[in-house]
């Protein structure tokens, strides 16, 4: 037993004496000898696990170039690595660092910015400021013309260029401008009547003198001509005894009276109003722009969309019919997109989007009258100011009653005002458009049996192709008509003469007087916007009406 505990002893000793040894390179490579067998690992024998093991621990750091380069990045936090040791179970490792890599280095830092500076400090909305009320109401109104017109681009460009190509070249034309009511007609011929003396000054020319005459002024029809001829009379001075017309056709058929006169812009609004019974009146004016030496260019407007096929037919045969524009309805998109451009000019919000939003579609579907949509959005901020008025004087008789126990309510009332009751809500927009539309006339229409209301809804379509009145006989057909491709059974002509008498009791139609029921002449007594308002609730008239 002794012999063999100093063997093992011995051996025990002959182990360290190898491991202090300058040949074996590290500890570990002595732990990996005890694994092999007790055989150490030699410099030539050493595994290239061994060597990457052994360069490690060989490592004694960056070189001083590299440590310079190092120090002078301010701010990095290679830098901090480098100067603060790694702290390990609390201990600092003072021979250990942390190695640098160009790879991983991070950039020096921006200076952080807060979102509030990047956007610029406007003023708030507050509608109990009278003068920031009053240019709200102006910029909404309806005689407020924009700077520029937009959602008529097409329309514009095509009137514009005929009317630059008459001006430059001094000829004259005609042109027929129709659409339904609001839609922008009468708004477009006014920046027109600016920029045809800039045409005219550009191309070289005198100033073209300008004639607007709205027809529904007019005493009689024929006295447009008188009209027209007023305008000439300044320069030119004719024979009274010819009646306005000759003379005016002698004025445009004589190269020497016409070469030396200026052009003549003449703007006929509501053109219908001139249709007769032989249509004399309209086709003589159309053809003052025929004659040999005409220097006129001569526009006109109505709602009607085929006046000059319909009631001008020679101008066809004598190839003389006018260039036509169509104004269509504007649609729910461009309403909207016009009441945002009037509101753009504010840095403050007014509306609520979703009470616009309501805004566009009541009046796109019930007539696509822009005139309506800026009506409404003017109501609307007028219940707002009511509001606030009664809110206000609510919380003084509150404040003299109840001192005391009002000031937190007061106080909660005046943040939830700040936020929320400033601004037009869609409960004011719901009731302004139900104001602007809902009447008296709405509701009769409304309650009325369903013959009745097919009789309105044909007498809307009728009229729309450009009639103001028509018999009672091609009322009847149309309205058989109508009955029949719903497939609802028409009444008689007696019945729908009957039904007729009712509704012209009701103020609804204009019925004149004749021999025969089928010659007597009706006419709608009430707008056509509230007609359709009142049935858009139905699908069937909903469907017919678009």
């Amino acid at each position: 037993m002794g012999r063999k505990k100093s063997e093992k002893a011995s051996h025990s000793l002959s182990r360290c004496d190898q491991f202090l040894s300058p040949g074996i390179a590290s500890p570990e490579s002595c732990e990996r000898s005890t694994s092999n067998g007790g055989k150490p690992c030699n410099e030539s024998e050493t595994s290239p696990k061994c060597k990457r093991e052994a360069e490690k621990s060989s490592y004694q750091g960056p070189s001083p170039k590299r440590r310079a380069c190092v120090q002078e990045k301010q701010g990095s936090p290679l830098k901090r690595g480098m100067e603060n040791p790694i702290k390990q179970n609390g201990h600092e490792n003072q021979g250990c660092h942390r190695v640098p890599d160009a790879r991983f280095s991070v950039l020096p830092k921006s200076p952080r910015k807060k979102l509030s500076n990047l956007f610029p400090q406007t003023p708030n909305w507050n509608p109990k400021d009278p003068a920031q009320l009053q240019l709200v109401k102006t910029a909404l109104h309806v005689s407020m013309a924009p700077g520029l017109m937009i959602c008529r681009e097409e329309e514009q460009d095509k009137i514009f260029g005929f009317c630059q190509d008459c001006i430059n070249q001094e000829k004259a034309g005609s042109l027929y401008i129709s659409g339904c009511p609001g839609t922008g007609k009468t708004l477009l011929m006014e920046k027109m009547k600016d920029l045809s003396g800039v045409w005219a000054k550009d191309a070289g020319h005198s100033p073209p003198d300008l004639f607007a005459i709205n027809c529904t002024s007019l005493a009689k029809t024929s006295d447009i001509f008188n009209k027209i001829l007023d305008k000439h009379q300044g320069r030119k001075k004719l024979n009274s005894s010819c009646s306005p017309l000759q003379q005016l056709q002698k004025l445009f058929s004589s190269k020497q009276n016409s070469s030396a006169g200026k052009m003549m812009l003449m703007i006929i609004d509501e053109m219908d109003y001139l249709i007769t019974r032989d249509r004399s009146v309209l086709h003589d004016l159309f053809m003052l722009t025929t004659l040999p030496f005409s220097r006129c260019i001569l526009i006109g407007i109505a709602n009607a969309l085929d006046l000059t096929d319909r009631f001008l037919p020679k101008l066809n045969s004598l190839n003389c019919k006018p260039a036509v524009v169509t104004f269509r309805a504007y649609s729910k998109d461009q309403i909207l997109k016009i009441l945002q451009q009037r509101l753009m000019a504010f840095p403050y919000t007014v509306f609520q989007p979703q009470a616009l939003e309501l805004c566009a579609r009541k009046v796109a579907a019930a007539s696509g009258d822009m005139r309506k949509a800026l009506h409404s959005c003017w109501g609307a901020i007028e219940m707002l100011e009511a509001e606030l008025r009664e809110s206000i004087s609510n919380l003084s008789s509150f404040s003299n009653e109840k001192p005391l126990v009002v000031q937190p309510v007061a106080r909660a009332r005046e943040s939830l005002t700040e936020q929320e009751i400033n601004i037009v809500r869609i409960d004011h927009m719901v009731n302004a458009l139900s104001k602007m539309f809902k009447s008296i006339i709405v509701d009769t229409i409304q309650s009325l049996p369903q013959h009745q209301q097919i009789i309105l809804c044909s007498s809307v379509k009728l009229f729309r192709q450009g009639n103001k009145d028509t018999t009672l006989g091609k009322l009847n057909k149309f309205y058989s008509d109508f009955c029949k491709s719903a497939l609802i059974h028409p009444a008689s002509m007696t019945e729908f003469s009957n039904m007729c008498r009712v509704l012209n009791d009701q103020g609804l139609l204009k019925l004149g007087q004749s021999r025969e029921d089928r010659l007597r002449r009706v006419a709608l007594k009430v707008d056509e916007a509230d007609i359709t308002f009142a049935l858009q609730g139905i699908r069937f008239f909903r469907n017919c009406l678009q």
